[in-house]
């Protein structure tokens, strides 16, 4: 596989997430759009992502893992975030290229282990 950039992995990984969440909450028996978007949220804002990922980055995160979560965050986007600070917004993309990155190897049995946490954490 070709060596994507951080914000690439961001990318897909955050499409890939998004998609996991919604199923998640479908799974809970949440049935009204209304309250499917509202939590969703609860798992996809840019400030959970972030503290699931402090603590992922503690306890779940391999070396491997770290090394992409860290070129996820560490690279410059050319927007600025609309409603959170940007270190916290370069967080949540760390995190997002981790999903990307396992997503585009098919490596879904650790995105699953990794969601599992991230429910621990978020709920």
């Amino acid at each position: 596989m070709i060596q994507q950039n951080g914000l690439t992995l961001a990318y897909i990984g955050d499409a890939y997430y998004e998609l996991l969440v919604r199923k998640h909450l479908i799974d809970k028996k949440i049935t009204k759009v209304k309250n499917l978007h509202e939590a969703a949220i609860k798992y996809t804002s840019s400030v959970n992502q972030a503290k699931a990922a402090r603590v992922l980055i503690e306890e779940v995160y391999t070396e491997d893992e770290l090394l992409i979560f860290k070129r996820g965050r560490n690279q410059n986007a050319s927007h600025k975030p609309k409603n959170t600070d940007i270190a916290t917004y370069n967080t949540s993309t760390g995190f997002e290229a981790v999903i990307g990155y396992h997503f585009l190897n098919n490596d879904l049995e650790r995105i699953n282990k990794i969601m599992d946490e991230v429910k621990k954490i978020l709920e």
